[in-house]
């Protein structure tokens, strides 16, 4: 799932500020603490290489998160794609691969155990 700033319904709308908020934005219950995530991906990066040996082959974690730059491309274990584009959130549920189409940064939240163990298992295959 992604969507554009501007498609988040407005709820509140002052001259101060401004609060969007997008309801039924995937499910975080049964996952227990987040984490705040930073990434950044340089153009041509592919991740699904470094997620063999993972269920499927794939990252089992869900991520909620916003595209500060550049443009991502996530696979899903049903095999449809999604590009998401900067200025917009996504979420990626479990069973997915990402690519950079070109320079990207993220913000991520993540739920802490299951992707630090994605993160390691990462780590392990770049060593």
């Amino acid at each position: 799932m992604r969507q554009e700033k501007g498609a988040v319904p407005v709820r509140i709308d002052t001259p101060d500020a401004v609060a969007r908020q997008q309801m039924g934005f995937g499910d975080a219950s049964g996952y227990g603490e987040l984490s705040g995530e930073y990434f950044t991906f340089a153009s041509g990066t592919d991740i699904t290489p470094l997620l063999e040996g993972l269920e499927d082959d794939l990252c089992q974690c869900p991520h909620w998160g916003y595209v500060l730059d550049g443009v991502l491309t996530a696979e899903y274990s049903d095999g449809r794609e999604e590009v998401t584009r900067a200025g917009e959130l996504f979420y990626w549920p479990p069973g997915h691969t990402v690519r950079a189409n070109e320079d990207a940064e993220i913000v991520m939240f993540s739920p802490q155990e299951e992707h630090a163990a994605v993160i390691d298992h990462i780590q392990a295959k770049l060593e």
